[in-house]
């Protein structure tokens, strides 16, 4: 069997490819000066790992190699111990402490992967009872693969009519889960991030009913992140913090992108815990985030 470490690299080639292509433009094997410097700046810039990011990489990689001969694969090693160390503070498990049932909001915008994500998630958590709540109203699809998850899973969807309200549907989910005695429950939620204003008020009710059945929910609130999306996640964490707050990240879609250095830049700048990250679209392609292993992959070491 493969390793899940050897999927994260093939998973991550094409960020992978893209920042040491152009690393490896910059070196062969040369004195490091300050005009190196800043072009290796610009190429982690170029891979999304962002300016504030890329500037204290560059600033502790000067500090220790500056006026040096190295070689690439030296820069490549060293860089992404830089990387891991501004990732290491987000690499948290995810863990149920609260008394059942623990309610995980599962948040984001339409095409991040949520319900998929909930899918994978039901699948990790199996030897937990579970049920999952098809919050997203307005999307007849959303619902109808989220039943697909439940039946793979042998877990119960709670839904209702379509375009019905999804606080008064998470509502009635929940008690049936309190019933049931559920340990985990799995809400998925709209994500028409098009028209803030009323996304972020469907959130913020969404909370407030979950709060009238559970007092102490949501135990969890993800954020799910399509990596493609590049420095406009950072936008996205900003409005989904605002309408509902946010306990800890999913980045999505890590293989399907070059953009997988904005990973770096989402934790350098929000500190949020990331969770799991995803390369694929099969039930095990979903796992935990490894700051050491990602930031080797991305690096292509």
């Amino acid at each position: 069997m493969v390793s899940w470490l050897s999927r994260l690299t093939a998973g991550l080639k094409k960020s992978s490819d893209k920042l040491g292509g152009n690393i490896a433009d910059i070196f062969t094997k040369r004195r490091i000066d300050a005009a190196t410097l800043d072009e290796l700046e610009e190429a982690l810039i170029a891979s999304d790992v962002g300016y504030a990011a890329a500037a204290e990489i560059i600033g502790n990689f000067a500090s220790q190699r500056a006026n040096k001969d190295v070689s690439l694969p030296e820069i490549k090693q060293m860089l992404a111990e830089n990387i891991a160390a501004i990732l290491k503070p987000c690499e948290k498990k995810l863990e149920f402490k609260a008394a059942a049932p623990n309610v995980v909001l599962m948040i984001g915008v339409n095409g991040a992967g949520k319900t998929t994500a909930i899918g994978k998630l039901a699948h990790k958590f199996k030897d937990k009872k579970i049920s999952l709540i098809a919050g997203d109203t307005f999307r007849a699809a959303a619902v109808e693969q989220l039943k697909i998850w439940g039946e793979r899973n042998q877990i119960p969807v709670f839904s209702g009519a379509s375009g019905c309200d999804a606080a008064g549907l998470c509502f009635d989910g929940l008690k049936k889960a309190t019933d049931r005695q559920d340990d985990i429950v799995f809400i998925d939620t709209a994500g028409r991030l098009q028209n803030k204003a009323n996304l972020t008020e469907e959130l913020k009710k969404i909370v407030r009913v979950v709060q009238k059945a559970i007092p102490s929910a949501p135990h969890h609130v993800l954020l799910c992140l399509d990596a493609a999306t590049g420095q406009n996640a950072l936008d996205q964490v900003n409005v989904f913090k605002e309408a509902a707050g946010v306990s800890g990240l999913i980045v999505n879609k890590l293989d399907g992108t070059a953009k997988g250095g904005v990973l770096v830049s989402i934790a350098h700048e929000t500190k949020l815990p990331v969770y799991y990250i995803g390369i694929g679209e099969k039930i095990d392609d979903l796992a935990e985030f490894k700051a050491d292993d990602f930031a080797t992959s991305l690096l292509g070491l």
